[in-house]
């Protein structure tokens, strides 16, 4: 059985669909809770995480989108996959922009449910080693920078009374990770630009993060679908994929007087983000 501890929260007003995928993604090990609505959905998250929360959109209420919305601003991390019955460009387009992780058309095949299931799991793990790797970070950084001040101390006379002058208090900045003109604040999806704060997806943040980490490369746009989005297509789809992410994050930091070239698309290959300061 995969995935045997993970826990996936099936919304859907239709009873047959709930039981339907509920035994479907039980056979493979997964635990599944189930709600009849957006509103029961609300009441069952405020008191349980779930790893992913598969929802219907045309539903009574609150719809699959608005609950999408809803769940991404208590918790930007979330997974949430949404299935429809009645597909159009517009509710896609929104799912994607308001953060969905999959959009599934009914009637769906169990293994389609599963796939989609099993790369929203896998793309939580990650997300959780994520946090996990930069609160390591954080708090190496953080025993350094004690031992050092610890050191200077010692090693620096202490300031008269006549010396001294009140200053603002220091900046936290382990919390921040600085790439070039960029400062960036991992916990709350926000980067900096000439004192300017700029909010961003969850995608954007991510995708980011990953061209920072491999800086010294091009990466191609297949590889940054399957790290930062979760699942695997082709170079050609990828490109589809990454490019509006990519346009939103220029937009983004043009606004704010950053050259939006920092992020440079190497044509036929992939994306890096450049050197320059």
């Amino acid at each position: 059985m995969e995935h045997e501890n993970a826990t996936v929260l099936v919304v859907d007003d239709e009873g047959a669909i709930r039981y339907s995928v509920t035994k479907t993604l039980e056979r493979v090990g997964y635990q599944v809770v189930t709600a009849s609505s957006g509103e029961e959905a609300l009441e069952i998250l405020a008191g349980q995480n779930f790893d992913v929360v598969l929802t219907d959109i045309r539903m009574p209420g609150i719809s699959g989108v608005d609950l999408l919305a809803r769940i991404k601003e208590q918790s930007p991390d979330a997974i949430v996959i949404l299935m429809t019955g009645y597909a159009s460009l517009g509710t896609a387009v929104e799912s994607l922009r308001l953060g969905a992780h999959d959009y599934l058309i009914k009637p769906s095949t169990s293994e389609d449910i599963r796939d989609s299931v099993k790369r929203g799991i896998e793309r939580a793990q990650n997300l959780r080693r994520r946090r996990t790797l930069l609160d390591t970070i954080r708090s190496n950084v953080s025993e350094l920078s004690g031992s050092a001040l610890a050191q200077r101390m010692q090693q620096t006379p202490r300031p008269t009374m006549k010396e001294f002058q009140p200053t603002a208090p220091p900046v936290n900045t382990t919390s921040t990770l600085t790439i070039g003109p960029l400062t960036i604040y991992p916990g709350r999806y926000q980067i900096e630009v000439e004192k300017e704060l700029i909010d961003l997806t969850p995608t954007e943040f991510d995708l980011l993060l990953y061209l920072a980490a491999h800086r010294g490369r091009v990466v191609p746009c297949a590889e940054l679908v399957r790290e930062v989005r979760g699942y695997t297509v082709d170079e050609h789809e990828a490109r589809e994929v990454i490019r509006p992410h990519v346009s939103n994050l220029r937009r983004k930091l043009k606004q704010a007087g950053q050259d939006p070239n920092i992020l440079v698309n190497v044509r036929g290959i992939g994306y890096r983000l450049s050197e320059a300061d």
